[in-house]
């Protein structure tokens, strides 16, 4: 049973979720001053912001998604189904209730500091429970948190089937889809593409605020699932990572016509389209990016770093804790360093390497000694018993 629970461990899952979290750092900062609406603003912005943050934007949370379901796939293999659903709970319902009520309402406040005499002048309206924007009650990034929490407890009886002998023809048919370049590449683009035609007509809008939401819960949903289905299957895993240089070439190609249609839209170019035609094109090509991106990063990271490091396992348990942090950090260092008479890249850096430390400093000397701050940052509890050496659980972070 040992030797089975260490050879599941995917340590390029853990190397990717450090990265897409950094990735989530940058973007963040980068909201301050880039020409999109945000919490707080730089007075100065740059155009220049938006063209790098507009590819982030569509695969940096689908890809923190696949890899969350792709953990969720291993952590049920040594729970019973009741247990998974407890211990979700616990992880994800408890820091998402002390993250709305403690960590998430200062971002509402420095949003609406001119309105409020004192912080604590301001905090009494969150207990009006008036959703944002209208009131200040709200979990804003920890959407995140609560649409994981929905996605593992309805995944469960895919996770059971999936575990399950009787999903070994469904596993091969799988296989043969999705086991080339083309398939692995088109299909899932496909489908999830289908999802949103259904959908996107009623619920256009991405709110965060699951119900009414159903066009983007449903997808990232697909990547939830997929990251399950995917890792269910270590052929197909396999396949993934031989085909990296199909998949690279194809996110690279794709850039063409997203750029393309993008600087139509920011009036950069002319094409002899119309609005709502290149506005269509542009969400369908969005769509394909997405999954190209996650999918060939995915392939990579499989090939490259899936090698274990003495500090990997201590720095994925407080990725969790950073996560929560970083946005509410973020906006209280923004507000404060954007009076400041610095360059917009002076204040990119400071705002983005304090957050980093900042974070960094509170989960070591705040979070990570004491049970009672583990548990409501959803870092698995202290216990004197030790695993044995070299064996570590699979669990899902984000």
């Amino acid at each position: 049973m040992e030797i089975k629970i260490a050879s599941e461990r995917r340590y390029d899952l853990d190397w990717l979720r450090l990265i897409a979290i950094i990735i989530l750092l940058f973007y963040h900062t980068g909201m301050l001053f880039n020409t999109w609406g945000w919490h707080v603003k730089n007075a100065e912005t740059s155009e220049s912001f938006r063209y790098w943050m507009v590819i982030l934007h569509y695969w940096r949370m689908p890809l923190l998604l696949f890899i969350s379901g792709a953990g969720t796939y291993m952590a049920l293999g040594k729970r019973t189904p009741s247990q998974f659903a407890g211990e979700r709970v616990k992880r994800l319902l408890i820091p998402l209730v002390f993250g709305m009520f403690v960590i998430v309402p200062p971002q509402i406040y420095y949003e609406r500091i001119a309105n409020y005499a004192s912080y604590g002048e301001f905090y009494k309206t969150v207990f009006d429970f008036v959703p944002y924007p209208k009131g200040s009650f709200s979990w804003h990034h920890l959407w995140f948190v609560a649409y994981l929490l929905v996605y593992s407890l309805i995944a469960i009886p895919i996770l059971i089937f999936l575990r399950s002998p009787k999903s070994a023809a469904f596993k091969a048919s799988a296989l043969r889809w999705l086991g080339s370049p083309a398939g692995l590449l088109l299909l899932p683009a496909a489908f999830i593409l289908i999802t949103q035609i259904a959908l996107r007509p009623f619920f256009p809008e991405e709110t965060h605020a699951l119900a009414g939401d159903w066009a983007f819960f449903t997808f990232y949903f697909c990547f939830f699932v997929f990251g399950m289905l995917c890792y269910s299957n270590p052929v197909l895993w396999e396949a993934i990572g031989q085909n990296r240089k199909h998949l690279s070439v194809a996110s690279l190609f794709i850039l063409i016509p997203f750029y393309g249609f993008y600087f139509h839209l920011t009036d950069i170019i002319r094409l002899p389209w119309s609005a709502d035609t290149v506005e269509i094109a542009f969400d369908v090509t969005a769509i394909f990016l997405s999954w190209f991106w996650v999918i060939t990063v995915i392939a990579y990271g499989q090939h490259y770093l899936n090698r274990q490091h003495p500090w990997l396992s201590r720095i994925n348990e407080g990725l969790y804790p950073f996560y929560i942090l970083h946005q509410t950090v973020i906006i209280f260092l923004g507000y404060y360093i954007d009076q400041l008479p610095w360059s917009i890249a002076a204040k990119f850096w400071a705002v983005s390497l304090l957050t980093l430390t900042s974070c960094v400093a509170f989960y070591l000397l705040c979070i990570r000694p004491f049970n009672v701050m583990r548990l409501l940052f959803g870092v698995k509890l202290k216990t004197r018993q030790k695993n044995p050496v070299g064996v570590q659980e699979a669990a899902v972070r984000v």
